[in-house]
């Protein structure tokens, strides 16, 4: 049958689409993996939980929280997320789930805040009945207030000791992350109501403020909990190289910027050193820098083979990294994803075996990661 030119070449594209869109296969060291659209025509997602009731939460950074429910996204966000900015990096940021969240409908979100003092981290506590949050209360915010809008951090992650730790930028100046009287530049542990935790490494030394756990850190944009140990880690960004993971244990200073294996953007060196005495080195960087986001221990029974291996997103270079580790010693690095072709924001594990990621983008999309068919 013959067609006139341009229907034909709008079923072409359209053709060519469809099939864009459900080729979603790639290779792995360990078989071909596929990916299934959860939920797309998100802006800028930059966070991801999942409810007792098989729906997921979703925070994109133009400030709403999105749900998505038996597949579908819904067109409405939830009503009630507290006052926020959108600026730069700045938006909302982090979800997480409190740990009795079946009984009490609590949880908490991360944000950049503005007021006439300039700009800053918050975290708040809110109750969420499915459709909107109430009872929304600030229970942390760093101090002083800037005016950059880059390095918020906001990655947020529950302990085992049931206590919240919180990462906060360096604001894109370095040199706060080594003032601990400044709480820009480290990891901040607080209880769930808002209080120093009660065992914080600092709080018989009046020179550092109470809530910090961990200082000396430039901008942590993924933290999980390593499911042996229920240790924290976290990895960072570096400048121009140097991006890091740690172990976030109590007390320790990360160095920077006195240690780094970066250098300037403008291309000047930051510092001659790699390692100091009194600074923690990380387990793993990457020179030059991926720009990692999002940070998952895989958990499930979908992907045997991967049993125990981190998975992190790369903003910069587009792709999943897969390490696995003896100990705290990488022993096998894998890039995977590269022909997606899409800036990975977030990486969670799902409670049905699955990997979730976030792209970043004005369309970004949720998808779940699963074997090939």
């Amino acid at each position: 049958m013959f067609l006139h030119q341009p229907l034909a070449l709008a079923l072409g594209v359209f053709i060519a689409a469809t099939q864009a869109t459900a080729d979603q296969t790639f290779d792995s060291d360990n078989g071909r993996v596929q990916l299934e659209t959860a939920a797309e025509g998100l802006e800028h997602p930059w966070s991801l939980a999942f409810l007792p009731d098989g729906s997921q939460l979703v925070t994109e950074r133009a400030g709403r929280l999105r749900v998505i429910r038996d597949g579908e996204l819904h067109k409405e966000p939830v009503t009630g997320v507290p006052d926020l900015v959108v600026a730069g990096q700045g938006g909302l940021l982090d979800v997480l789930l409190h740990p009795e969240f079946e009984d009490n409908q609590t949880l908490f979100l991360s944000y950049a805040h503005r007021n006439r003092e300039g700009m800053t981290t918050r975290v708040a506590r809110a109750r969420f009945d499915g459709k909107a949050l109430s009872d929304a209360e600030v229970i942390f915010e760093a101090s002083p207030r800037g005016n950059t809008t880059r390095h918020f951090a906001g990655r947020m992650v529950l302990g085992q000791d049931s206590h919240l730790y919180i990462s906060v930028g360096d604001r894109g100046e370095m040199e706060r992350a080594q003032d601990t009287r400044d709480d820009a530049g480290g990891v901040h542990r607080i209880t769930i109501n808002g209080e120093p935790a009660p065992d914080n490494p600092f709080l018989s030394n009046s020179d550092i403020n109470d809530t910090f756990f961990t200082y000396g850190n430039r901008n942590i944009q993924g933290m999980t909990l390593h499911p042996d140990t229920g240790e924290v880690w976290s990895h960072e960004h570096g400048p121009r190289g140097g991006d890091e993971i740690n172990i976030i244990r109590a007390g320790n200073d990360y160095g920077w910027p006195k240690v780094t294996y970066g250098i300037d953007y403008s291309g000047v060196p930051i510092s001659s050193r790699t390692t100091m005495e009194g600074a923690a080195d990380p387990l793993h960087y990457w020179d030059p820098s991926i720009a990692p986001s999002g940070m998952a221990f895989y958990t499930g029974e979908l992907f045997p083979q991967w049993q125990g291996d981190v998975f992190v997103g790369a903003l910069k270079m587009r792709k999943l990294v897969r390490l696995s580790f003896d100990g705290e010693k990488v022993t096998e690095e894998e890039d995977l994803l590269t022909e997606l072709g899409e800036r990975i924001r977030d990486v969670r594990m799902g409670p049905d075996g699955a990997l979730w990621l976030l792209t970043d983008s004005p369309r970004g999309k949720v998808y779940r990661m699963v074997p090939a068919k």
